[in-house]
């Protein structure tokens, strides 16, 4: 079995953490090593993790690193230390006891794969599917997530290639790193995952999808909810940033096209917030714009 390297970012979640960390200890798979880089928490954290936690290494940052800096920590870390693979998971997840296994086998049949990813289901409602694999769409400049909010009927069950898997969780082989380099540390948090994909994608690997692999996301509880004011500034500054750099993906006309849309939607997303007395969310959306240039 080859090395794994489970890296996990903690930011004032060690609740979540320990919970993960718990799920990983029963999985199938024994040659596996779990780093956790906490990203400068303001609670104790640290405290709480090396209590409960010996048995993993914990990293901790001197400031917040945003997600792809804090993984790019402990990808360097993992990466000197002999990983042949290294997995990105989110903190807020839970794991089946055989999803490392099944990504694993996704590898040793395709010689070609650089990031293998698996089907995520919500953890609340744990029928119902967060991820069943996902496209970018080249229009919105957004990743798709097949089946999401869908009940699994088995619509996700079919082993693809994709254009993107969500940083949630990625099993990147170690190869795409010293070729594609490291997770874009521009974004802080949100689109970074879709950026990686598209480079990845760009240097000839495949991006492999396997629904045999299932884990449980607690969805939003690391930004506040799934539209936070976090959540809505964040990914309206961080699409405009992935929209600029990837605009030679379209043709000009198109991605002309698709400003005037995403701007349109953006004034039509305050006005909605506000008449909902949400105003906090529409400055959300002006803030997000205006730090994006």
């Amino acid at each position: 079995m080859p090395l794994v390297y489970i890296i996990i970012v903690n930011y004032n979640g060690y609740k979540d953490t320990i919970d993960c960390v718990n799920s990983l200890r029963k999985i199938k798979y024994d040659n596996y090593k779990i780093v956790i880089i906490d990203n400068d928490s303001t609670n104790d954290s640290v405290k709480k993790l090396k209590f409960y936690l010996e048995d993993c290494t914990i990293l901790s940052m001197k400031s917040n690193l945003g997600f792809a800096g804090g993984n790019n920590f402990g990808i360097n870390y993992a990466l000197k230390n002999n990983a042949e693979f290294v997995l990105l998971l989110n903190n807020d997840t839970i794991v089946k006891d055989d999803f490392l296994n099944n990504m694993i086998l996704t590898f040793i049949k395709e010689t070609n794969a650089g990031i293998v990813g698996c089907k995520i289901m919500y953890h609340k409602e744990k029928n119902r599917i967060w991820y069943g694999g996902g496209k970018i769409d080249w229009f919105k400049f957004i990743g798709i997530h097949f089946g999401m909010k869908e009940f699994d009927n088995g619509q996700c069950d079919f082993e693809k290639e994709i254009d993107f898997m969500t940083g949630c969780c990625m099993l990147i082989k170690k190869d795409v790193f010293k070729k594609v380099g490291m997770l874009p540390e521009e974004y802080f948090m949100y689109f970074e995952d879709l950026d990686f994909c598209v480079r990845v994608k760009d240097f000839g690997y495949k991006i492999l999808y396997n629904p045999k692999s299932v884990i449980y996301h607690k969805v939003g509880l690391s930004s506040g909810g799934e539209e936070s004011q976090f959540s809505v500034e964040w990914g309206t500054r961080n699409r405009i940033v992935f929209m600029n750099k990837y605009k030679k993906k379209v043709k000009n006309c198109r991605f002309i096209s698709s400003q005037i849309f995403f701007y349109i939607t953006r004034i039509l997303k305050c006005i909605k917030y506000i008449c909902n007395g949400k105003i906090y969310l529409a400055k959300a959306i002006l803030k997000g714009i205006e730090d994006s240039k």
